[in-house]
């Protein structure tokens, strides 16, 4: 019997496994809490991941367009339209222009003022909508054109509008991040404390395997195995949960405030990681508390 720790140096898992009755409750808290945690870090991972893209299409629907606005006399609003189209004409990278009618001023402003605008009574600037070509142009030699020869002119070209939306991409991105380190740390915590009362249940058993010759290594191996199955099975179950998530919800459909959240492509592998990682987490989170709890007892 005092073989049974101290001849043996790496115990099989089964042995270790019978060895310590299993804890039917805290196994199954810990495989439902490591569904749980996998299941948010799905949609933490997804948020990671599709940030950038998510930044990229924002940007580019603002990228290589700008706009015109002339304020002017009603007098003078034709001359100057004119003259400002003729410099776009000769402007350096302009690909084409587009004088807005009525009807597109009025789609543009029924959000705020509703359908009934009497846009007609109003003195609304005109605006051009102007499409750059690949290379774009020169948006300060073109504001020094209209300075001078359409004073009523502003250009407008998305600048101010792009860099806050790289900006928030960037603060998402890290935000999903710091949210899956804190996933697995409350899975850790929540781990632990289940040990904690798989080892306090099975007090009794520990006394006897230290009698017997058992080392502290051996026993908490019959822990430590355990917990990471589960955790590593519970983990699957929710990751496979989340992605099921993924491809039904129209999250990824053409259209949306949203389009371009969720996985693609290679991305799709990347929640497979979860399950091993929960099993790790198990495995670490387990064995601390056991020695912890070993070196109280010894």
């Amino acid at each position: 019997m005092r073989a049974l720790g101290r001849a043996r140096p790496t115990p099989g898992f089964g042995d270790a496994a019978r060895v310590v009755p299993s804890s039917g409750v805290t196994t199954l808290l810990t495989g439902l809490t490591a569904a749980a945690m996998a299941f948010l870090a799905v949609f933490a991972l997804a948020l990671s991941l599709s940030s950038g893209q998510l930044a990229q299409r924002w940007s580019a629907t603002l990228s290589q367009s700008a706009t015109l606005r002339i304020s002017a006399p009603p007098s003078e609003i034709a001359a100057q339209t004119a003259a400002v189209l003729e410099i776009l004409r000769t402007t350096p990278g302009v690909a084409s222009t587009r004088v807005l009618d009525q009807d597109e001023q009025r789609a543009l402003l029924e959000p705020w003022f509703g359908p009934d605008l009497p846009i007609e009574s109003l003195a609304l600037p005109r605006l051009i909508e102007i499409t750059e070509q690949p290379e774009g142009f020169d948006p300060v030699g073109l504001r020094l054109r209209l300075a001078s020869e359409a004073p009523g002119a502003v250009l407008d070209d998305h600048t101010r509008w792009r860099r806050p939306l790289v900006q928030a991409a960037a603060s998402l991105r890290a935000l999903a991040w710091f949210s899956v380190a804190l996933i697995g740390v409350m899975m850790a915590a929540m781990i632990t404390l289940a040990a904690g009362f798989s080892l306090a249940a099975n007090a009794q058993v520990i006394r006897v395997l230290r009698l017997v010759g058992a080392r502290d290594g051996f026993i908490a191996q019959a822990f430590t195995r355990r917990f990471a199955v589960h955790a590593f099975l519970g983990a699957a179950g929710g990751t496979a949960l989340g992605l099921l998530a993924f491809a039904i919800l129209p999250v990824a459909g053409d259209s949306g405030f949203l389009t371009g959240l969720g996985f693609s492509g290679t991305g799709w592998l990347t929640p497979l990681a979860l399950p091993p990682l929960a099993a790790v987490i198990a495995w670490a989170a387990t064995r601390a508390a056991a020695m912890r709890v070993l070196k109280k007892e010894s």
